[in-house]
């Protein structure tokens, strides 16, 4: 079995056929797709997946950094309120975090947003799945803060060096690994084999990022085997082992 720990099935990208490509998923091994939550636009959307696919759908909550606008609080109450009726359908809070790339208006509010539902994971006893670009400093500021011994999840898309990726680590989070690994320009791939396994977790992030040979098309997670083989190539390890322990990280995290 593999798993895809972050996938946004439930998007427009896929309206004309995502039945099609589930099952592709399927065919290929992929049991199981967590998806991340973006903002309260997509709730309806998220529900109705996981009720057509209730054997392979897990839900997550939260707000998307980049959905941090003047309305983020009303936002964060939706969130808060989804969370407290309906907290055995959810299996993480995410995704969650800090965005710099696109615009940096809201870097203060993204850091409250981000600790406020940090803690919120805390209250559930819920993983965290944490989106980062651009802010690497912002998060760990973030984290450092706000971490303690039930602080747990992922670090969802993981794009750093060695060192961001071990104080990552430090924070109680597994390292989300995706199409980057495959990109010429990636450069996790230089010192990904220094990181023991057993913190690495496999994820699409469908329809975005794309491996090679994918790259700049609509990502889906039967691509997973691309991360699969290339990740078995720099750990010099077979597939199937890529597969057991990945898959046995992602099930200590969501406990599905």
């Amino acid at each position: 079995m593999i798993i895809d720990t972050h996938t946004h099935l439930y998007v427009e990208e896929f309206d004309t056929d995502y039945k099609e490509v589930i099952q592709r998923a399927i065919d290929y091994g992929v049991e199981k797709f967590f998806l991340p939550a973006i903002d309260s636009t997509y709730t309806e959307r998220m529900f109705r997946l996981q009720k057509e696919y209730p054997e392979h759908m897990y839900l997550m909550n939260g707000l998307h950094p980049c959905s941090v606008k003047e309305n983020w609080q009303e936002e964060i109450a939706k969130v808060n309120a989804l969370v407290s009726a309906h907290s055995k359908d959810f299996y993480a809070i995410g995704e969650i975090g800090i965005d710099l790339y696109w615009d940096k208006t809201f870097l203060e509010a993204q850091k409250e947003a981000f600790a406020l539902q940090i803690r919120l994971a805390k209250e559930y006893h819920l993983p965290i799945v944490i989106h980062c670009r651009e802010a690497f400093e912002e998060t760990f500021e973030v984290l450092e803060k706000e971490k303690s011994d039930d602080l747990f999840g992922i670090f969802h898309c993981f794009t750093g060096n060695k060192e961001q990726a071990l104080r990552a680590i430090s924070f109680g989070l597994k390292l989300g690994i995706g199409g980057v690994v495959t990109f010429k320009n990636g450069k996790i791939d230089t010192f990904l084999n220094e990181i023991p396994l057993k913190h690495l977790v496999l994820e699409t992030d469908a329809p975005y990022l794309a491996p090679v040979p994918f790259r700049g098309k609509r990502n889906e997670s039967s691509y997973l085997i691309y991360i699969v083989k290339k990740l078995a190539e720099i750990y010099n390890i077979s597939e199937n082992e890529i597969i057991k322990r990945t898959t046995n990280n992602a099930l200590e995290i969501f406990k599905p």
